[in-house]
């Protein structure tokens, strides 16, 4: 069973780490010490109703918003930046203000699921990162593998789930910013007052981030609205935010050879003058939670409308050919619409059942045209707007509708031993028009396609745990998940109408998890394999299935409290990602090449985290933060190795009776190393952002 799950290569490796960290775990057991009562911790992202992490088979990590006010994390990549397994790459295609998160060696921008207060924030399409908004955070959810009973055809790799405080546990606050590159802003989170039985939170954060690249920058401000009363026995939710990002997008570094082009100088911009990724976004959310019978009936419907303008372009290949760059200009709409109704049963008893019902819409409408233009290696001479006529107008338009019905049960037949597994009905329908009008030619190419997909996913786990004292314990789980997903659309002006198939996976995973010291030390460690098939992938600028693809790891976690003041958290992955069976055309269009056996690319084999956070009430407060990236390849032929590298973040700062004030610095050794490769510009790679240091005043009051 074991070679079957984990390969021959893999389970040596799966030993090495499992067996000595078992060791640790049991040795810690035996250490006495006396500690202060931990609060309780619980997720609901797994299994919709509030849980202990420790119960759910598979990795779950929280983080508390305390512990995001202690590190002073204030972003999606320092908020992760110690959890077991994830690496999240700032910028991409999607401007400077998204991110590209890395979940079980998977490096895509949709192979993951984000939520924010209960709904998918992207919806059907992409998750929205550029807007996503992290102020008056009560913690984020992290959850490894897919989810393929809960949120369906969504996601494969992991769920990211953000979630706000509700007004009764809102603090007003108020935060002023400034940093280098010119950067600086203000946010403020008001506990409004209470007005006909409705109490309600107002959150609003505005500022500029700027980089040492030239001619980019991030402008941006959101606003939150949010809602609570009690009704008909019951309590209601209603939810207005927004956002608008203006940004001005960096250039990725083409690859020449083994390495980045050395002709093409870190910190040059090679976009038009002028270029933007802007992104507004406008979200309703209503819920509602009453009880029925001996189970609670939970609502939630939501509706989105997002808009992204998009003017930027890439070098061909970094040489001096003439015309050397080529861009387009886009408008891309879309419209979300998101329903879930469920029913939870949670008593006394050894069992716990949801039962379903879910809906996502998602409408997409894409226009644009491309051009080309000529511009200096080092980008010293950025053509103006209005000397880029288009050569071609395109437009796109995609509908998707994934529903599904849904089943979950937990059983606990007997003290320390949990079973648990559902099943959902998936039924997705997308109807897609692309065309394109050439002006050259005056030729109009294009067409349009449908497909329906009527599936079954599913999954089922178990917990053990065979040793319990007190608050501690250490139990050993696994669990098998089943699920697809449609093929990814990025409405980019490559898009081609022909719907392509739905990847798949499968997925295994077997782990302890252990709790000692009364609480003090938590650890975590797991062994995964996933069976890919059908990823989507970018050759030459255009989506297409890849194949077949195994990803397979061990992931390790300890978050280690020595007092109630200073915490110690640490996190080590190992991640093998490979083609299995995929002919591509990498590197050679004219020469499709197999790639079975050939790590992928961006995805290193090993990460590692390390942090210490000292966080007083009041008095000094500081934090020291170490990321380890291994070694990685560039391209799918594995020919272009880069090595690893290792960032440092720190702050430090002093607390009084309702004020901060904190110096923060990331990417202090200023690593300019690529983070990800461009699907726009192929063969071509965004670097981390250069050091970057602000100082924060934060009053509460």
């Amino acid at each position: 069973m074991a070679s079957f799950i984990f390969g021959e290569r893999m389970w040596p490796r799966v030993i090495a780490w499992f067996a000595p960290a078992s060791l640790c775990l049991a040795a810690s057991g035996l250490i006495a010490q006396t500690a202060s009562q931990a609060s309780a911790v619980v997720e609901v992202t797994a299994t919709r109703f509030p849980e202990d992490p420790a119960k759910v088979p598979g990795l779950i990590t929280v983080i508390t918003g305390q512990e995001l006010q202690d590190r002073g994390a204030t972003d999606l990549r320092s908020a992760l930046a110690l959890c077991a397994g994830i690496t999240i790459a700032p910028g991409g295609d999607s401007g400077p203000a998204s991110s590209i998160p890395e979940m079980w060696g998977l490096r895509e921008f949709d192979a993951f699921l984000l939520v924010v207060d209960g709904v998918p924030w992207g919806g059907a399409f992409n998750p929205a990162l550029s807007t996503l908004d992290l102020e008056n955070v009560e913690r984020i959810e992290v959850q490894r593998g897919a989810a393929p009973v809960m949120y369906g055809a969504t996601s494969f790799v992991g769920v990211i789930h953000v979630i706000h405080r509700a007004a009764a546990d809102t603090v007003n606050s108020a935060r002023l910013w400034a940093g280098n590159h010119g950067s600086g802003g203000a946010s403020a989170t008001l506990r409004l007052p209470t007005w006909s039985g409705v109490e309600s939170t107002l959150t609003m954060d505005a500022g500029k981030t700027g980089f040492a690249d030239p001619r980019t920058e991030i402008r941006r401000g959101t606003m939150a609205w949010r809602n609570r009363t009690d009704l008909e026995g019951g309590s209601l939710r209603f939810d207005l935010s927004g956002a608008w990002v203006d940004a001005n997008p960096g250039s990725p570094i083409p690859q020449l050879g083994s390495g980045l082009n050395p002709n093409v100088p870190i910190d040059t911009n090679q976009n038009p003058a002028g270029a933007f990724v802007n992104d507004r976004r406008l979200n309703l959310a209503l819920g509602y939670d009453h009880n029925a019978g001996s189970a609670v009936w939970t609502s939630t419907l939501s509706l989105s409308q997002a808009t992204q303008g998009v003017f930027r372009g890439f070098l061909v290949d970094g040489t001096t050919t003439s015309p050397d760059a080529h861009g387009w200009r886009e408008t891309v709409e879309t419209t979300d619409l998101y329903f879930d109704s469920h029913l939870a049963w949670s008593g006394p008893g050894e069992w716990k059942v949801v039962l379903g019902a879910d809906h996502l819409r998602g409408q997409g409408i894409g226009r644009g045209g491309d051009f080309d233009y000529d511009i200096a290696l080092d980008g010293s001479n950025p053509p103006v707007i209005a000397t880029l006529p288009p050569a071609a107008a395109i437009r796109i338009d995609d509908q998707r509708d994934f529903s599904g019905l849904y089943a979950f049960a937990e059983w606990e037949p007997v003290d320390r031993f949990l079973i648990e597994g559902g099943a959902r009905f998936n039924h997705t329908v997308e109807s897609r028009r692309a065309f394109t009008l050439d002006f050259a030619s005056d030729t109009l190419s294009g067409g349009s396609d449908e497909k329906t997909f009527n599936k079954l996913s599913g999954s089922l786990g178990f917990t053990w745990s065979f040793w319990k004292e007190g608050k501690d314990r250490l139990a050993f789980f696994g669990d098998y998940r089943n699920t697809f997903k449609p093929s990814a659309i990025d409405f980019g002006l490559d898009s081609q109408a022909p719907i392509l198939e739905p990847e798949a996976a499968q997925s295994y995973e077997l782990g302890l998890k252990g709790t000692f010291l009364d609480g003090r030390i938590n650890t975590e460690i797991a062994a995964f394999r996933m069976d890919f098939t059908n990823l989507v992938v970018t050759n030459n600028g255009v989506l297409g299935n890849a194949g077949k693809e195994r990803f397979q790891g061990v992931e390790a976690s300890l978050a280690y409290r020595l007092s109630g003041d200073l915490n110690l958290r640490a996190a080590y992955s190992h991640h093998d990602s490979r083609f299995t069976d995929s002919i591509q055309d990498a590197g050679n269009p004219s020469v499709p090449t197999q790639l079975a056996g050939h790590r992928m690319e961006m995805t290193p084999y090993q990460l590692a985290g390390f942090g210490v956070i000292y966080a007083p009430r009041t008095g000094f407060i500081g934090t020291l933060e170490a990321n380890y990236t291994g070694g990685f390849y560039l391209d799918k032929e594995n020919t272009a190795l880069q090595s690893g590298y290792t960032t440092f973040a720190a702050s430090a700062g002093w607390r009084g009776d309702g004020w901060e004030l904190r110096v923060t610095g990331q990417n202090l050794t200023d690593k300019r190393v690529p983070v990800a490769a461009s699907e726009r510009g192929d063969g071509q790679y965004y670097l981390l952002p250069a050091r970057q240091v602000n100082a924060s005043v934060r009053f509460r009051f």
